[in-house]
């Protein structure tokens, strides 16, 4: 059988491509036979689209949906006119639906990949041949036909082990013109779970890697097929994906000057011009523009009342967070267990864009959150602060926030006792402790924790029940685990 274009009939390489011989596509041909059902073949690198236009024709044309991808501009506009689908572009670019074509003619370019290509997943030696089997494979049914014609000595160990675990009925021949050492390797494609293993895997392996190393010389693919035939089944459900990511320049502007510009439904398209947009079921506050900041919602350029331009951008990441819990057990001893939960921790970045500002180009980060030594001020107050007032005004507004976390509540046994005999009510004093009410502590131990507090260290409280009682409250530095005990349990 002649090739479709007598300019194909021969074999050249141009950039990686070496077209299959007229004669060893023919032999080839011999061994594969259709299905009753309508089938679907595909030739990820089909080159001017001679190849998968013959296997088209032999499996006869009208019950066949032929696919095609090509790399070249030129030669794809070739294959385009063979083919009921084709693509030009870059294979790994494309998307084509899983286990959808019956038959994957695979003539890949040949050659070494650059040192530092991405694309390739396996630890031997990086050829263009394996990375154009690792794309495309997917794409082949189980029970389909693969035709793999590459040259000799790419069958290392890697390749020839995907081969012999994911296909049976393997065969191995020499093409028919041997000018590029190509071998045309022949199979159906299984489950791997139904071959790795077996004694026929082992052997097709033996058999592939001693061809590879020349070990062993596989005959030519015989010129009359007396073994049995490949039978290209039937495609299961619709196509779904066939389609490529990118798009070129050229692409581009030749589907623009065929549109007479860009698409003018745009806008109905992506948005739905029917339902009009709802107001908000409140007024938008600080804390909604916070929240939207923070998730990202809100991106870009942004301007103050008072002229500030900054350019900001908002996001999220989980953070891990150590606790600690402490629980007495009935010897008295405390058991100390550590405990990590999740927390959302919003970021704002901020790019200072304002003209003539001395932070011109900085990044900032944005932040309700103040500085340690920087006090936060009601409205209406003053700057003017005593250095003796300062920490207690600070201390007594987070108070009024509600910024000290007591954690996890934990009472020692004695503690427990008398709560369990009513001689007082442990809530009561938790309020007064988290409003900052120390209780019946010293003027200095009162600065100390007004300090402790600003700067997140361990905060204790003493209170008198009566005469001869007094409970002492205790939240640790990391706001973890609030402890109320005796002055004896300490």
């Amino acid at each position: 059988m002649a090739l479709m274009f007598s300019r194909l009939a021969r074999n050249y390489a141009k950039n990686g491509y070496f077209p299959t011989d007229a004669e060893t596509l023919s032999r080839v041909l011999q061994a594969i036979q259709p299905s009753s059902g309508r089938m679907r073949i595909l030739d990820p690198c089909a080159g001017e689209g001679a190849a998968i236009a013959e296997v088209a024709h032999h499996l006869e044309r009208e019950s066949v949906d032929a696919y095609g991808i090509e790399y070249d501009t030129e030669r794809a506009q070739s294959m385009m006119g063979l083919v009921d689908t084709g693509l030009q572009g870059d294979l790994m670019d494309m998307v084509v639906s899983p286990r959808s074509m019956g038959l994957l003619w695979l003539n890949p370019p040949y050659g070494d990949l650059v040192a530092d290509h991405q694309g390739y997943q396996g630890t031997g030696r990086k050829r263009l041949e394996k990375l154009f089997y690792q794309r495309s494979i997917h794409s082949l049914q189980y029970g389909g036909v693969l035709v793999l014609i590459i040259p000799v000595y790419s069958l290392d160990k890697e390749l020839t082990g995907w081969l012999s675990n994911h296909f049976t009925n393997l065969r191995v021949f020499r093409a028919a013109v041997d000018d590029f050492q190509q071998v045309v390797i022949i199979g159906n494609r299984v489950r791997r779970h139904e071959v790795e293993g077996t004694d026929s895997a082992r052997h097709y392996r033996k058999w592939l890697l001693n061809v590879g190393v020349k070990e062993a010389n596989p005959d030519i693919i015989p010129s009359e097929w007396l073994l049995d035939s490949y039978v290209v089944p039937t495609a299961k459900g619709e196509m779904g994906h066939f389609y490529r990511v990118s798009i070129e320049p050229d692409q581009l502007a030749q589907e623009v000057g065929q549109l007479g510009g860009l698409w003018n439904d745009l806008g109905t398209v992506f948005t739905d011009v029917s339902v009009r947009p709802r107001p908000p079921v409140r007024r938008l506050s600080q804390w909604h523009l916070a929240l939207s900041l923070a998730a990202g919602a809100i991106t870009g350029v942004v301007h103050s009342s008072n002229g500030r331009c900054l350019v900001v951008k908002g996001d999220t990441h989980k953070d891990k967070v150590a606790k600690t819990e402490f629980t007495e057990n009935e010897d008295g001893s405390i058991t100390e267990t550590r405990v990590m939960t999740d927390r959302f921790v919003p970021r704002i970045l901020g790019w200072e864009m304002t003209p003539g500002s001395d932070q011109l180009g900085q990044l900032l980060t944005i932040t309700s959150k103040p500085p340690a030594n920087e006090p936060v001020l009601d409205e209406g107050e003053s700057e003017e602060e005593t250095p003796e007032s300062s920490s207690a005004m600070q201390a007594q507004r987070q108070m009024r926030q509600g910024r000290l976390q007591l954690g996890r509540v934990v009472l020692t046994r004695a503690v427990n006792e008398l709560v369990a005999e009513g001689v007082f009510n442990p809530m009561d004093l938790l309020r007064r402790h988290a409003a900052g009410d120390w209780g019946d502590i010293s003027e200095d131990d009162r600065a100390l924790n007004n300090t402790a507090l600003i700067q997140e260290e361990r905060v204790m409280s003493a209170y008198q029940i009566n005469n001869d009682l007094v409970v002492w409250i205790i939240t640790e530095a990391d706001r973890s685990v609030t402890t109320l005990l005796l002055p004896q349990d300490y």
